[in-house]
């Protein structure tokens, strides 16, 4: 292990730790790939989990440049060497990936890779994913591969571990959906017994109202006052539940990992690169993390749905005591006078009303072709 940069145990036991620690699916494919790549000392390093329609549902890369990446396009199909390795149940050592007959080419962005390391990440009898590294850095004679049967024994090790790191991420986060959906039915039903049982009343007295006003004033008045208490009981029921849809993960996390969980779910389900960055943000009051939620929800569902943007950034950063959210797309962009003349608000009267409410402020910067930013500032507590 000569060649290796950070050998030995303690190493080892540090990436094994590392992978162990993230609960978030995304977090734990990273810290698999960048454990990988550190430790058999290898140029690029891959990780890919297969979808059930020939391509694949996540591919983590390590040792490839943001503008890279976004160079090299679309995530690759499961063809050639990285099919090998799903349907394969053992490793594969190749001195030059680009002359197995297997190779299928890569796109003119990606970079050159010779040396070849791959095993599949197996739970089970399930191949739930696959590990791929390439270009040794060490010396090595022409026509030989520079990862070792060392190397590939370490890569082992690690793969049974990233399979256990992988499944318990995924269960948590099927965890954290089950609880979603139950909490839903749970203010389903409230709803259903406590305010479609108002307005049911509601809707009786008012008709009582109707056909008394022209025989009975008098009462056709006591009807109506009666239906103005109704309307407010209700309106206080409705206010009650909408309190309740607080996300529970804001309770849990804190606004900056729940945004960040929920940028990378908008990541992987749209064609557009979705980013998070957070710089030093402290707790805020429950009020004006949940209203920078939502303004972030608003903004994103914009953004993904009608700007065509290839490229989507949210950041959340401290601004003395409070916070400043912004949501950045390159797309089509908009001129904000217009839309609101059209009657069009794509969410900017909720957002700006979400901002005030909490005592913040929105901005919205955008005009035709040259994108789009949104951005909300709280005082903080």
């Amino acid at each position: 292990m000569s060649h290796r940069p950070s050998s030995g145990l303690a190493a080892v036991s540090t990436a094994l730790l590392a992978m162990s620690r993230h609960l978030e699916v995304r977090d734990a494919l990273k810290t698999i790939v960048v454990s990988a790549r550190e430790l058999l000392g290898a140029e690029y390093a891959a990780l890919g989990v297969p979808d059930d329609h020939g391509g694949f549902a996540q591919f983590v890369v390590d040792g490839v440049s943001e503008e890279q990446w976004r160079a090299i396009g679309p995530l690759p199909r499961q063809h050639g060497i990285l099919a090998a390795m799903l349907g394969g149940a053992g490793a594969e050592r190749l001195a030059d990936v680009r002359k197995d007959p297997r190779f299928g080419g890569w796109p003119a962005a990606h970079p050159e890779m010779a040396d070849f390391l791959g095993l599949p990440i197996r739970d089970g009898d399930e191949t739930i994913g696959a590990l791929y590294l390439a270009n040794k850095r060490c010396p090595k004679p022409e026509g030989v591969c520079g990862f070792t049967e060392e190397d590939e024994e370490l890569l082992s090790i690690l793969a049974q571990h990233a399979a256990i790191a992988l499944t318990n991420a995924r269960l948590y986060e099927r965890s954290r959906e089950l609880t979603i959906v139950e909490e839903r039915s749970r203010l389903a039903h409230e709803l259903h017994d406590a305010v479609s049982q108002k307005l049911f009343s509601l809707r009786l007295t008012a008709q009582a109202a109707a056909r008394l006003v022209d025989r009975d004033p008098h009462r056709a008045k006591c009807e109506l006052q009666q239906v103005a208490a109704l309307a407010a009981e209700a309106a206080d029921e409705l206010r009650a539940a909408v309190v309740e849809l607080r996300p529970a993960a804001l309770d849990e996390d804190g606004l900056a990992e729940t945004l960040r969980t929920q940028v990378q779910v908008l990541d992987r389900a749209h064609t557009a690169q979705v980013t998070f960055d957070s710089h030093g943000v402290r707790a805020l009051p429950a009020a004006q993390e949940e209203a920078l939620l939502r303004v972030a929800q608003e903004a994103l569902h914009n953004a993904l749905r009608h700007s065509d943007a290839p490229r989507v950034a949210v950041s959340l950063a401290r601004r003395g005591q409070g916070a400043v959210l912004s949501v950045t797309d390159d797309g089509s962009g908009f001129e904000p006078d217009a839309v609101r003349t059209a009657g069009r608000h794509l969410g900017l009267v909720s957002m700006r009303d979400r901002a005030s409410g909490v005592g913040g402020r929105l901005t919205v910067q955008s005009a035709p072709g040259k994108g789009t930013t949104v951005e909300m500032e709280v005082p903080g507590g």
